[in-house]
């Protein structure tokens, strides 16, 4: 069986052919340069949509010295934050005529050669969501001037940053425990170096025994699921005594990973026990869950993170920012509110709001 003949690409070159004119004059046409005629524009720009021509990307790099292309840092798939944050970047970055490429995905640190590689493609900047950089190459972006953002991270070296308030959010959850009557939690953290996670837990923390309440164990959830199953498992097998009234997980797939653990154990959530996460991920949402949570305003990140993106593209003399932004805590049916009288009511008051 013959296979069909490929077509040829349709090229400044192709089309000046079937115009009958340099290829300068194509090119000059096809961006509207007025010093062409209006009839052999036209002409042109048929011949164009007729041959399905696309400006080269490429060569259009060698002339104004930007590619268009952004490279994206992500964070492990197995938090569907991420996968959240990065639909939210495409959709914008679309709006914008803006392309990313990908460059790293997954847990641990920007490697050097994830670095080079924004060198090598000749990238006009590189949005981070996830990981650390090293010192080496935050200094390889600022020597090139390709601008760096993160995004739900804490500025670095040579980088501008947006972020929610993680202080404030694990203070207004410590806050809604405890106005529904809380008093003994268990906090499953993320382990490591987490600047969200420890700004959460250290919120929380704070509120939560400044109110008259007690931390009474803390249990490293790993960033996973299956660490915060593990964590619940290790709630669940305390002594009824010991176990806390309260789970605040600094993630919401963490606080997934201890409710199914909790429910597997037998206990009632949240007539027994109460567990709250953060980030608000449609996930948690549904009804086999409904966890009181704290949402980022990811929309609102995202959009600002472009922002300075492209505005250190265009001018990189710009400083470095770090902008934080207010989130807004969710309350469904995984907490409990406790009265004197021992009845439950799903319908906590709203937490004052404190800063940090």
């Amino acid at each position: 069986m013959d296979l069909p003949t490929r077509r040829s690409r349709a090229t400044i070159v192709t089309l000046s052919r079937s115009a009958g004119v340099s290829a300068s004059t194509v090119s000059r046409a096809l961006k509207g340069d007025e010093r062409i005629s209006k009839a052999v524009r036209s002409r042109i720009a048929e011949l164009a949509r007729e041959a399905g021509y696309m400006p080269n990307a490429l060569a259009r790099t060698l002339s104004s010295g930007r590619s268009g292309l952004l490279g994206l840092v992500l964070g492990p798939r197995s938090n569907p934050f991420y996968a959240m944050l990065l639909e939210e970047v495409v959709a914008q970055s679309a709006e914008r005529g803006l392309r990313f490429l990908i460059l790293h995905a997954g847990p641990g640190p920007i490697e050097d050669r994830t670095t080079e590689a924004l060198l090598q493609y000749q990238m006009d900047g590189c949005l981070i969501t996830s990981a650390d950089m090293s010192s080496r190459a935050a200094e390889i972006c600022a020597a090139n001037a390709v601008p760096v953002v993160m995004i739900n991270r804490v500025p670095r070296l040579h980088a501008s940053a947006v972020s929610c308030d993680n202080l404030e959010g694990g203070q207004r959850m410590a806050e809604h425990l405890l106005a529904t009557g809380h008093r003994r939690a268990a906090v499953i953290h993320t382990g490591g170096a987490s600047s969200n996670g420890i700004d959460r837990e250290r919120g929380f923390t704070e509120v939560f025994s400044e109110g008259g309440g007690l931390v009474t164990a803390r249990f490293d959830g790993r960033h996973i699921y299956e660490g915060g199953h593990a964590a619940g498992q290790q709630i669940a097998a305390l002594p009824p005594a010991q176990r806390p009234d309260c789970v605040f997980a600094v993630s919401d797939i963490i606080a997934m990973g201890a409710l199914d653990a909790l429910r597997e154990a037998g206990l009632r959530v949240p007539e027994e026990i109460s567990v709250s996460g953060f980030d608000n991920i449609p996930e948690a949402a549904r009804g086999a869950y409904g966890i009181t949570s704290f949402e980022q305003p990811l929309t609102a990140m995202v959009r600002r993170g472009l922002d300075l993106l492209t505005s250190r593209i265009a001018d990189p003399g710009l400083p470095d920012e770090a902008i934080t932004l207010r989130g807004t805590l969710i309350a469904r049916g995984s907490t409990r509110r406790l009265t004197s009288a021992g009845s439950d009511s799903h319908s906590p008051p709203a937490p004052r709001s404190r800063r940090g």
